[in-house]
């Protein structure tokens, strides 16, 4: 999940909208094609009459005021990055921020915003759709006293120590040559069995994952990570959530249109729903056990604790991606890269939700994670830069 512009990124797919509303020269990951969009049908279950009338709460909805976004520039960008994940270390208050084709990694403070970089990673020209971009580090997630870098340049994976941001060891995922549909997409450590786990390929840009997996590298050494195992899947893995109090992973397969959990111990699919077409990002409130799943301009939430049931559906606007939850607000964020707003969502203990916000942002704005307290990030590709989201 990415995207690629005149120069940034957020997570899946390549090329956002200019601010003047023109397309980008380069292919977004995550944008499908009007062919694309008209096969990708809305097929959730949530009843069309409940996804209607959300639709005109969404609308009648004002836009509030209560809410400010302040941009963060990231260092030598000069219009458009590369951004795709990013992650918030809530034990550093950092934000880390792989802004692809600079070539660096931007680590945030969460205090005083200050950014601070971990250069030196590898970039690489990637065909993309017919056009050659450069891609080097887009995937990142906080572990044990360290943070993973997946990098699409040279499908390498990298540890570095969260604390004095210095590089431990690098190692290959993939052969560089074996292109984008094995170099890793998304990556995640998943605590309760200290594994990580990489998703490879960009598949709503059509470049399935080449073998259709998901690979597991053994991170019980935090510092040194070692090839562990693929899980074979029914097609590629897109988005992830990580319930590690009951042991599973949460992902969407592209292909089958599908959302699945995983046992993070067995590494076996154990359950799956048939929720929309058109999937994307996940979040998860795993106190109250419910899964939130984007689906092109709407979020539903699903029962997990309890088989999966639907309990509800809101309309956000259409271009989401990844979305995120804060547990301790009780909070649900999701942002709209083609309507340019930031939903802010209320959750209550039977799964329901509740707007509580309509946060104007940018266009091409894809991409939410959850800070401390009220405080969100959101990326910015276009402008090359975080946006973020304090109340007043």
């Amino acid at each position: 999940m990415i995207y690629l512009s005149v120069a940034v990124h957020n997570k899946r797919k390549f090329a956002v909208m200019r601010s003047n509303n023109s397309q980008s020269s380069i292919p977004q990951i995550g944008h499908r094609s009007p062919s694309q969009k008209l096969k990708r049908v809305t097929l959730c279950v949530v009843a069309s009459v409940t996804i209607f009338l959300t639709a005109m709460q969404l609308n009648a909805h004002k836009i509030v005021s209560d809410y400010e976004l302040t941009p963060i520039s990231l260092p030598g960008a000069s219009g458009v990055v590369a951004l795709d994940y990013f992650a918030y270390d809530r034990s550093t208050a950092k934000l880390w921020v792989p802004a692809s084709n600079t070539g660096n990694v931007d680590v945030i403070e969460g205090n005083s915003d200050a950014v601070s970089q971990v250069s030196g990673f590898k970039t690489g020209e990637v065909d993309l759709r017919g056009r050659k971009v450069v891609l080097g580090p887009t995937a990142v997630s906080v572990g044990d006293g360290v943070v993973y870098i997946g990098n699409r340049g040279d499908s390498s994976l990298c540890v570095i120590d969260a604390q004095s941001l210095k590089r431990v060891e690098c190692l290959e995922v993939a052969p560089a040559s074996a292109g984008p549909a094995s170099a890793p997409d998304g990556i995640v450590y998943v605590a309760a069995v200290r594994e990580l786990w990489i998703t490879t390929g960009a598949p709503p840009i059509g470049i399935p994952s080449a073998d259709k997996t998901i690979q597991v590298f053994d991170v019980s050494e935090p510092r040194h990570a070692k090839w562990k195992l693929k899980i074979p899947l029914d097609g590629s893995a897109e988005g992830y959530a990580v319930d590690n109090q009951r042991g599973l992973f949460y992902t969407n397969i592209e292909e089958a249109g599908k959302t699945v959990a995983i046992d993070v111990r067995s590494h076996k699919v154990v359950a799956e729903w048939k929720i929309h077409h058109d999937l994307q990002g996940l979040a998860l409130d795993s106190a109250r056990g419910f899964l939130f799943v984007a689906c092109g301009d709407h979020v539903v939430s699903l029962d997990v604790a309890h088989g999966g049931k639907v309990v509800d559906s809101i309309v956000t606007g259409s271009g989401l991606d990844n979305i995120d939850f804060a547990s301790e607000q009780k909070l649900l964020y999701a942002a709209a890269s083609v309507t340019a707003t930031l939903s802010v969502i209320e959750v209550t203990d039977d799964g329901k939700f509740h707007l509580q916000a309509l946060v104007p942002t940018a266009k091409g704005a894809r991409g939410v994670i959850a800070g401390k307290g009220r405080t969100a990030y959101l990326i910015d590709p276009v402008d090359g830069r975080i946006l973020k989201l304090t109340p007043k």
